[in-house]
């Protein structure tokens, strides 16, 4: 083994660990994916491979039609994702509107995620979950270092706020830009006293499919859940799969499925065109 006291032996070091590969991390380039592709997609179409680790984080710039698949590799993820504009990062997720325009608090295939500029950034296109949560956002840093002890991103507990601090800040936006988010693979219902409860996964393997509406910055926390009453901390690896596709079109069943929805969808093109993007 080369010694790293010199400079010669700290480069001969680093250069032999190329091509090591380890449980959570990227694939680059993306097309070389050992995830299973949907029929249709070829290899040369993904643009984006990875697995995060529980407590980790990941950040995309992704265009518009781009197909997004989340996948619970254990049961234990979290995948908390937040949405922005990449043209305009002002205009991001509002999870207030998403659901309350849909009448709907619950998350599910059909679901479209809208911006505070009453257009489309996301729709739900695949849900084999059915286990997600856009009322109780994600884990501070305060509450985990009560609960845990710590809660800061680089610690065992990482709260999913920082972790998107450090997402949004490596796309230029910061704690100012950061909204409410909807989580994906930890349950969560409402009782009639108007209490969340918990409801824990779907099991290991289950996925959900985004096709991006609009071009967007795309920011995913994966932690535990603000409300998982397990003592311990627990968390478990996201498998990240992005390719080309189409978007949402007009002749699309998903368009005209309910009359706000239409009207965000027309709202977003008409954006869209305005800027040479559609």
């Amino acid at each position: 083994m080369s010694s790293t006291a010199t400079t010669a032996g700290a480069r001969s070091h680093a250069r032999a660990q190329e091509g090591t590969v380890v449980e959570t991390m990227p694939t680059v380039p993306a097309a070389r994916t050992s995830s299973p592709l949907p029929d249709q997609v070829a290899s040369s179409d993904v643009v984006w491979s990875e697995r995060i680790a529980g407590g980790g984080y990941g950040h995309r710039v992704l265009a518009r039609g781009t197909h997004l698949r989340l996948t619970d590799l254990t049961g234990d993820a979290c995948a908390s994702v937040l949405l922005h504009s990449a043209t305009s990062p002002w205009e991001r997720l509002n999870v207030a509107d998403t659901v309350k325009v849909q009448w709907q608090v619950y998350s599910g295939t059909g679901q479209l995620l809208l911006s505070d500029q009453a257009r489309v950034l996301a729709s739900l296109v695949d849900d084999t979950s059915g286990h997600h949560d856009a009322v109780f956002g994600t884990t501070t840093q305060a509450a985990n270092a009560a609960r845990y002890g710590d809660g800061s991103p680089q610690g065992p507990t990482p709260a999913g706020r920082e972790l998107f601090v450090l997402g949004a800040t490596k796309n230029g936006l910061g704690r100012r830009d950061l909204p409410g988010c909807v989580s994906f693979f930890q349950g969560v219902r409402v009782d009639e006293a108007g209490r969340g409860v918990w409801q824990g996964s779907a099991g290991a393997g289950a996925s959900v499919t985004l096709r991006l509406e609009m071009p967007a910055i795309l920011l995913l926390a994966n932690t535990a859940h603000p409300l998982d009453p397990r003592q311990e901390f627990t968390s478990g690896p996201l498998d990240v799969l992005a390719w080309r596709g189409a978007p949402t079109a007009p002749d699309d069943d998903l368009w005209s499925a309910f009359p706000e929805g239409r009207r965000a969808f027309e709202n977003t093109l008409d954006h869209l065109k305005g800027r040479g993007l559609a």
